[in-house]
C-alpha cells in the first residue's frame, strides 16, 4: 500500500443502514450497512460496499482497501493525506489499522458529502414503494413467523385444500394449499378461486417435462402467496443440501406477494391485499392449532371453524371480521385423482420399456459432450468398431457425440454388452429430480436395440458448463436431422486421458438424439438406497 502515490486529498468515510427510517419500525433494525468511501477534494465516490449489519468495522477497512486500490472510475489508485470519520470506533480502529501508510485520521461530527449523498440515497428509497404497507409489516411478519413454527407441511399435502371463508374487501373465499411436505419449498398459496386451483395443477400435471409451460402456468395463477426463504441467501449456493426447515428461526424471512394472470408475479401487497393474507394467515393458524390432531390423521375428515379475527387499527371502521375455516376432503380426492390418472397414462405409456439400468458406464469414466468432425468421423469408421444408423448428411461442424472414456478392459466390456443388447438405437437427455434436495439434473440416456435404458451421466440443470454444452448438442442434432454418436475409448489412466486420440478410440456407435417427451418417462425421481 505504501508503493501508491499520495494525492493531497481529504477523504471521508462511513458507515450507514441501507434505508430511510421510514422504512423500518423502531423494533426493526436494517439488515444492510452501506460503507462509502468519498474525495471530498474532488467530490468523486472512490469506493463502496453493502454488508449485513452486525459486520464489524473490519468491512469499513476492506472498502477503504479497495477505495485505494481499485477506485471507481474516474478515480486513479492512490492514498489520501487526510481521512476524516464521524464515528470515534472507526477511528481508532483505522489508526491503528493505517498506522504504517502517512495516513492522519481525523474525527468530525459532520461529514457534508456523504450526508448529501445518504439523503439522496434515502429520497429514492422514500420514492419506492415498500414490499408490504408499513403499518402492518410488524404484524405480517409476527403472523408468518407463528404459521412457520406451526409448520402445517408436516401433515398437510399440497392438494389438501383449506377454504378460508372471508367475504370482505372484494374477495369471498380463498383456498389454502400448503408446500412444504417434500422439503423443497415451504409456503402456502391462497388461491382466489378453486377454478384457478385446479388450472393450474393440470397444467403442471400436462406440461411438467417444460419448463416454459410450466412458467406460463405458474404466472397464470391467481393467488396470494407466503413463501419462506434463508435470510442468508448467498448459503443456499454455497450448501445447497441445507433444508430450511433445518436453520434457526433468526434465519428464516417471509416473503408475500401476489400472482395474478394479468400482471403476473408481483412482490409487493397493497393496503388491502395485506389485511386479507393477514386475516387468512391468524385464522389458518387458529385452525391448524385447534385441529392438529385430526389433521394429523391419516384420513383427511371434514372440519370447519369459524373465527372472529381481530383488525390492526386502520382508517376502517370495522374491529373485527368473522372468518370460517373448513378443510375440503371432496377436493382433495379429485386433486388426487387427476394426479394418480396422469401416473397411469405414463405407467401404459412406459409398458414397452424396461427398468433404467446404471451399470453399464463404469463410474470413474471420463465423459464429455462434443463433436467429431466429418473429417475424423471418415477415418474413425475404417479403424474402430464401427455400428452405421444410417445416411448421414455432412451438415454444420461434424456429428455431435457421446465420448466415454474409460480403461481397455472395462471399453471392451461395455462394448460387447451395447453389441449383445443389439446396438444402439437413440441418445436421450430426460429430466430429473431429487425430491430430498430440490436439484434438478439433466439425465444422459442410452436406449439400445431390444428397449433396455442404461444411465451414462447426471448433470445439474443449474450447471453453465453443461447447459452450453447442450445448447451445442441440440443445435447439432438439428443439423444432422436426428443424428448422433457414442465412441468408447481406453486411456483413462494413460498420458490422453481426458482428451483420447484417435488410437485409444475402440467403437463408434452411431444413433438417433430422441426428444423426452418420446421416451414417455415424464420427470424420473432419485430413490435413495436403504441399508439394513
Amino acid at each position: 500500500m505504501k508503493k501508491l502515490p499520495q494525492i493531497p486529498s481529504v477523504w471521508e468515510g462511513d458507515r450507514r443502514p441501507l434505508s430511510s427510517p421510514s422504512q423500518y419500525s423502531r423494533t426493526q433494525s436494517p439488515r444492510e450497512n452501506a460503507f462509502l468511501w468519498v474525495d471530498y477534494s474532488q467530490g468523486i465516490v472512490r469506493g463502496m460496499d453493502v454488508v449485513a449489519s452486525e459486520i464489524g468495522p473490519e468491512a469499513i477497512v476492506r472498502t477503504l482497501m479497495q477505495a485505494m486500490e481499485h477506485p471507481q472510475s474516474p478515480a486513479r489508485p492512490a492514498r489520501p493525506q487526510r481521512i476524516v470519520v464521524k464515528d470515534r470506533e472507526i477511528q481508532f480502529y483505522l489508526r491503528g489499522v493505517l498506522q504504517d501508510l502517512d495516513i492522519a485520521i481525523d474525527y468530525a461530527p459532520e461529514l457534508p458529502l456523504i450526508d448529501e449523498l445518504f439523503r439522496g440515497f434515502a429520497d429514492i428509497l422514500d420514492s419506492q414503494t415498500p414490499d408490504l404497507p408499513p403499518q402492518y409489516a410488524q404484524i405480517l411478519r409476527e403472523k408468518a413467523f407463528a404459521i412457520w413454527q406451526a409448520a402445517p407441511w408436516e401433515f398437510l399435502e399440497e392438494q389438501q385444500i383449506l377454504s378460508i371463508e372471508i367475504n370482505k374487501w372484494d374477495v369471498g373465499t380463498l383456498y389454502a394449499s400448503v408446500m412444504g411436505m417434500l422439503g423443497m419449498e415451504y409456503g402456502i398459496l391462497f388461491y382466489r378461486s378453486e377454478e384457478s386451483l385446479k388450472q393450474f395443477r393440470a397444467a403442471v400435471l400436462t406440461n411438467e417435462e417444460s419448463t416454459e409451460h410450466l412458467e406460463e402456468a405458474f404466472l397464470k395463477q391467481d393467488c396470494l402467496f407466503l413463501t419462506f426463504e434463508s435470510v442468508d441467501e448467498t448459503s443456499e449456493d454455497e450448501d445447497e443440501e441445507d433444508d430450511l426447515a433445518d436453520l434457526p428461526l433468526s434465519e428464516i424471512d417471509p416473503t408475500f406477494g401476489n400472482i395474478h394472470p394479468l400482471e403476473g408475479l408481483r412482490s409487493v401487497l397493497y393496503d388491502e391485499e395485506a389485511l386479507v393474507i393477514l386475516v387468512a394467515i391468524e385464522s389458518l393458524s387458529r385452525f391448524i392449532r385447534d385441529h392438529r390432531r385430526q389433521l394429523h390423521e391419516d384420513i383427511f375428515s371434514s372440519l370447519s371453524r369459524r373465527y372472529r379475527i381481530s383488525l390492526p387499527q386502520s382508517e376502517e371502521s370495522t374491529k373485527s371480521l368473522p372468518v370460517t375455516v373448513s378443510t375440503m376432503p371432496q377436493l382433495a380426492t379429485e386433486l388426487e385423482e387427476m394426479a394418480s390418472f396422469d401416473l397411469d397414462e405414463q405407467e401404459i405409456d412406459n409398458a414397452d420399456f424396461q427398468p433404467l439400468q446404471d451399470d453399464l458406464i463404469p463410474e470413474d469414466s471420463f465423459l464429455s459432450l462434443g463433436v467429431v468432425s466429418w473429417e475424423m468421423l471418415e477415418s474413425l469408421r475404417k479403424g474402430v468398431s464401427y455400428h452405421a444408423a444410417g445416411e448421414i448428411k455432412q451438415v454444420g461442424d461434424g456429428l455431435p457425440v457421446i465420448l466415454i472414456q474409460t480403461s481397455r478392459p472395462k471399453a471392451k466390456t461395455v462394448i460387447e454388452r451395447i453389441e449383445a443388447a443389439g446396438g444402439l438405437r437413440a441418445i436421450c437427455f430426460n429430466p430429473g429430480a431429487d425430491p430430498f434436495d430440490g436439484d434438478r439434473y439433466d439425465l444422459g440416456l442410452l436406449q439400445t436395440q431390444n428397449g433396455e435404458l442404461f444411465l451414462f451421466g447426471e448433470f445439474l440443470d443449474a450447471d453453465p458448463i453443461h447447459v452450453e454444452a447442450r445448447k451445442k448438442w441440440n443445435q447439432r442434432c438439428k443439423n444432422t436431422k436426428g443424428y448422433c454418436g457414442l465412441i468408447i475409448a481406453k486411456g483413462l489412466t494413460g498420458a490422453s486421458r481426458g482428451n483420447p486420440q484417435l488410437k485409444d478410440m475402440m467403437a463408434l456407435f452411431e444413433a438417433r438424439s430422441l426428444p423426452p417427451k418420446d421416451l414417455g418417462l415424464g420427470t424420473l425421481q432419485l430413490m435413495p438406497e436403504l441399508k439394513f
